[in-house]
């Protein structure tokens, strides 16, 4: 219809003295959405109403085809409105005394969605003066466009994406022809025909729209027929929240995107959020918990759990623990294991001593308080313990290993003056789930590390944390510990992929870890309170690693995850010989005592490291002249002839003497002097005894007694710091001769060791009755 002139030059009049209230360019609640499109978390707008972003092409073209054919078939020709559809309207009134169908347009619905009025003739006079205004100012896609954004659903529910995934959780974009007709008719009367309360009065309105469809043969009879028989069936009304803390920090980053797009997979977050849920609710109150799942290709994150539950007060599920700074654990030790092959301090099997030592003052133990004497690196680090450990850190040096850590993105916070320490690889430090997600990530990424992102727009930002090489051995050295409580048969083989885990634990149990890695992802977890308070007895093994393995047994597989990767270049595996770390030479086969394969990198085999604090003897290689007949030892100067001959001899570290079997310690020793030779100062041995308790000694208690049996001991024959170890667990320290006070209560045969820094040692056994 053409308009006239003169009513032209009236409405751009009217149209300039009162503009319509065209809404504001951000006007829509902010949503947050997964990688496929999926809701994670709705934010209301200023009002509090769910409205989605949306535009034309993003809505099913059945939705469109029952909107526009229901509400206004001439939509694309009219100027705003339909002065037939008004006289029609009329009519009807005026004949049966009620609006039989409406006369209003989809832009004087607009019209009345951005300005609402009263039901009077002026109130629809001014309706239809916006509609024209809006027609003049806006094209039809834009006035479509604001209704698919602003028509209400009920509730709190605005726009037909807010209402799809709402009431029926899937994207506008995929209705069928049923549910294309529900929604177009539930904004006529949101309220009684909403169909999570009244479902019967929904379908039968949806069921008009689907007469109305057939009847104008838009859509087949046998289209119709079929959307009949599906049911209206409504979900609860209410607004997505799944990964609500990773999607509130992601709105604060970007404060004035309507819609952002993340990396995670909608599925497998809320999988892990219910998981999460259902693991943690037998757990103690207040207990927390945080998980991450990264892409090691593309270190998207695609799961991110930062609280067991958002709305919970009790455990502070409001706080981020993914973002939260906690002492690491012994978390951090696959990697100073992977810096010193780098360094050639280490091959895979090089010999270290857990056994008490002091490291300038600093005396780290175990966490079961027991020792292992005599082991390699890969044993260690599976086992996690600490003085292997803290020696390594001790050789590299902890300034160097933090700002290695921190160039490859592992920020570690300090108390406030301090500087990095040997503590730092018992947890010592601060540091954050996610850093260590993707710095563990490095062990299936050739060496590389990086930070996670969690949208697409997110730079991969690479970082060189250690060779290929060195990646390849750590993770074969993980990978090859079993699963706790399971064995390493092919059947696990076969079942599961591959795992590379380590586990930690902070000081006072208040934080537990988990890390592992598979070909294609890297898990994270972290449990403990958010507050800091203890959780006694919970630690790293037991509550955070079956929830990880949980996760990773969870996650999608391939057809190459339980693959053998083969070694990159510069990694061999090599035969090494004990106490020495070096290979096997044949000409002198006594210098090796035990033999075994071990990884090197780079063709470097470096020897068993130098001793300390021993002052009797050091290990490695000692050449010396012995008599070819009595093989006594000869010093520089002898009184008789000999017929010299020269020897080597493999010598043990000395405080690994207590865990040597007496084969080995034989081998080790020195010849005896020759008589007639002069003293060469290498007999210059302490000899340690324990007094105060015999060997073999058998103590009772007191008949109907509660207490144990109180000893005064002392080890004497040496000036040095003395450790003493009941059955390998360490009991105490002593100086010297100082006594050692202590109550011996558990039954049973046991042994009591004493270790002196000089290397000399001795050891008792003794039975404990009731």
């Amino acid at each position: 219809m053409l308009l006239t002139a003169g009513l032209l030059t009236s409405l751009l009049l009217l149209d300039l003295a009162f503009p319509p209230p065209l809404p504001r360019a951000r006007d829509t609640s902010t949503l947050v959405v997964a990688r496929d499109g999926a809701p994670l978390r709705a934010f209301a707008d200023a009002e509090g109403v769910w409205r989605h972003p949306v535009g034309l092409d993003e809505v099913s073209p059945l939705y469109l085809q029952a909107l526009l054919n229901y509400e206004d078939r001439w939509f694309w020709r009219h100027p705003g409105i339909n002065p037939w559809a008004l006289l029609r309207a009329a009519g009807q009134w005026a004949r049966g005394g009620r609006i039989v169908s409406g006369g209003s347009t989809l832009t004087m619905q607009v019209a009345r969605l951005l300005e609402p009025h009263s039901r009077t003739p002026w109130g629809k006079a001014r309706q239809m003066l916006r509609a024209l205004q809006l027609e003049a100012r806006l094209s039809k896609r834009e006035i479509l466009s604001l209704y698919l954004q602003r028509a209400p659903f009920g509730g709190t529910i605005e726009g037909v994406e807010a209402a799809s995934w709402a009431y029926l959780g899937k994207p506008a974009a995929r209705l069928s022809h049923a549910e294309a007709a529900l929604l177009a008719v539930l904004p006529q009367a949101p309220s009684r025909l909403r169909p999570d309360r009244h479902p019967e009065a929904a379908q039968a309105a949806r069921d008009k729209v689907l007469d109305r469809m057939a009847r104008l043969r838009v859509w087949t009879q046998e289209q119709v027929d079929d959307a009949r028989i599906e049911p209206v069936v409504a979900r609860s009304l209410q607004p997505p929240l799944s990964a609500a803390l990773l999607a509130e920090r992601l709105r604060r980053a970007q404060p004035r995107r309507d819609r952002i797009e993340s990396t995670l997979d909608a599925d497998l977050q809320r999988t892990l959020e219910e998981r999460v849920a259902a693991y943690f609710s037998q757990l103690p109150e207040r207990t927390s918990a945080a998980l991450l799942v990264v892409d090691n290709a593309s270190m998207e994150a695609r799961a991110y759990v930062g609280s067991v539950s958002f709305g919970d007060k009790a455990r502070l599920g409001h706080v981020d623990m993914v973002q939260a700074w906690r002492s690491p654990g012994s978390t951090l030790k696959p990697f100073l294991y992977a810096l010193a092959l780098d360094d050639g301090l280490i091959h895979s099997e090089s010999l270290f001593i857990d056994a008490p030592q002091s490291f300038g003052g600093y005396r780290p133990g175990n966490f079961d308080t027991a020792f292992n004497g005599p082991i390699g690196a890969a044993q260690a680090l599976r086992l996690s313990l600490n003085v292997p450990a803290v020696d390594l850190l001790d050789r590299v040096g902890p300034a160097r290993f933090s700002a290695r850590l921190a160039n490859s993105g592992v920020n570690l916070r300090y108390p406030r003056g301090a500087q990095p320490n040997l503590s730092l690889i018992l947890g010592g430090t601060g540091a954050r789930l996610e850093d260590l997600v993707g710095a563990f990530a490095a062990f299936n990424r050739q060496g590389l590390s990086a930070r996670v992102r969690y949208t697409p727009d997110d730079a991969l930002d690479e970082r060189r944390l250690m060779s290929p090489g060195a990646a390849w051995i750590v993770r074969e050295i993980l990978q090859s510990h079993p699963r706790p409580g399971y064995g390493s048969g092919a059947f696990d083989t076969a079942a599961r992929p591959p795992v590379a885990w380590k586990t930690g634990t902070s000081y006072g149990f208040r934080d537990a870890w988990a890390l592992g890695g598979t070909s294609r992802h890297t898990v994270g977890v972290w449990v403990g309170r958010p507050d800091g308070t203890p959780l006694p007895g919970q630690y790293g093994a037991i509550t955070a690693l079956p929830l990880m393995f949980e996760v990773i047994d969870s996650l999608p597989r391939g057809s190459t995850d339980a693959a053998a990767v083969p070694p990159p270049p510069g990694v061999a595996e090599a035969e090494i010989c004990w106490p020495l770390g070096l290979p096997p030479e044949p000409q002198a086969p006594q210098l090796c005592q035990r033999r075994m394969k071990a990884w090197t990198l780079d063709g470097a085999v470096p020897p068993t490291f130098a001793e300390r604090d021993a002052r009797l003897w050091h290990a490695g290689r000692e050449r010396l002249r012995v008599d070819a007949r009595s093989g006594l030892r000869l010093s520089a100067e002898c009184a008789l002839p000999h017929e010299a001959r020269e020897v080597e001899i493999a010598r043990w570290p000395a405080l690994a003497s207590p865990w040597l079997p007496a084969a080995a310690r034989r081998a080790s020793r020195l010849p005896p002097l020759s008589p007639d030779c002069a003293p060469d100062g290498r007999d210059a041995v302490e000899e340690l005894r324990i007094d105060g308790l015999d060997d073999g000694a058998m103590l009772a208690r007191a008949p109907g007694g509660d207490k144990g049996i109180r000893l005064q001991l002392r080890a004497l024959g040496s000036e040095a710091r003395v450790q003493w170890l009941l059955d390998g667990r360490w009991l105490a320290q002593t100086q010297g001769a100082q006594v050692l006070s202590h109550e011996f209560r558990e039954p049973g045969i046991h042994q009591l060791t004493a270790l002196a820094d000089s290397g000399a040692w001795t050891r008792v056994r003794f039975t404990v009755v009731e």
